[in-house]
């Protein structure tokens, strides 16, 4: 058994879910330690731990943000058997299958989900987490303000990003932030998950898409749309954009937006990981226009 495998088990010792026989890590994802808990005469377990827990609330702010997408979005998640400080207990879902079909009802899940949860102001009633930090969530009415403030300019002065961008960059950055009234359309605020990345897109046992890992807050729905769009989504993925823009009237200019919007995520890898897979340099191309030349 690997050290990551015998740390989980031994976690759900702990917790009191003791009859375990195995447990086979899970890969892709990126903050913590995950796995597959098989057990003796029970369904098998997800379950997802810290060896160094960033805060006492991350676990419970996962749940409550699964609850959130499943209660107010209608979207599938999987069911929390246990959150507290040390871990988090999900039930077990498939991974999402290589077909186009799968991808439309996603569509129809997602755009369904920003429609039906509009909500009068940005943010949400507690902060949470994108990876290992924290995601400051304070309510504001502006959305242009709320996106500057708590979802760009809230990296400036972690120590990568601070590392890896110039004074020049930085000051591109604020620049762009000034200007979002004129580079993006006025959107109103809807539940979003957060981190949309193609690794938290799977499947309920009856095949429906599902999501898990949010960072929901009230914000534009583009927020998800450009993290499934700048991630390299795969080939039977197509069909899902275009129906999504028609279900939801977006206009015909949405993908131009969709790095502008995505530089909050480079902007979050950059700082949380070593190898920021082209992150730092996505970010200052992104930033160049916004350059004083």
């Amino acid at each position: 058994m690997t050290q990551a495998a015998t740390f989980l088990r031994e976690r759900l010792h702990r917790a009191g879910i003791g009859d375990v026989r195995s447990v086979t890590p899970a890969t892709g994802g990126l903050a913590a330690l995950a796995g597959i808990a098989t057990r003796r005469d029970a369904p098998p377990l997800f379950v997802k731990a810290f060896a160094d827990p960033p805060d006492d609330d991350v676990f419970a702010a996962e749940a409550e943000g699964l609850t959130a997408l499943r209660e107010l979005g209608g979207m599938a998640t999987p069911e929390v058997i246990r959150a507290d400080r040390e871990l988090l207990v999900l039930s077990v879902l498939r991974p999402r299958p290589a077909d186009e079909s799968f991808w439309e009802k996603f569509a129809h899940a997602l755009a369904h989900q920003h429609r039906s949860t509009i909500h009068p102001r940005f943010g949400w009633h507690r902060d949470n987490w994108l990876g290992r930090r924290r995601q400051t969530n304070a309510w504001t009415g502006d959305g242009f303000a709320f996106f500057a403030e708590h979802r760009l300019l809230r990296w400036l002065g972690e120590p990568r990003v601070d590392a890896a961008l110039d004074a020049a960059d930085r000051a591109a950055l604020e620049r762009l932030c000034h200007r979002l009234p004129e580079l993006l359309p006025a959107r109103p605020a809807c539940l979003t998950h957060g981190d949309l990345w193609s690794q938290n897109l799977m499947a309920t046992p009856d095949g429906r898409p599902a999501l898990i890992d949010p960072a929901v807050s009230y914000t534009w729905a583009e927020v998800d749309l450009a993290h499934v769009w700048t991630t390299a989504p795969p080939p039977e993925a197509h069909r899902f954009f275009a129906l999504y823009a028609e279900l939801t009237a977006l206009d015909p200019g949405w993908p131009a937006r969709m790095p502008l919007i995505q530089l909050r995520q480079h902007l979050a890898v950059l700082a949380q990981f070593d190898d920021d897979w082209g992150a730092a340099d996505i970010i200052r191309a992104t930033l160049a226009p916004f350059r004083t030349r």
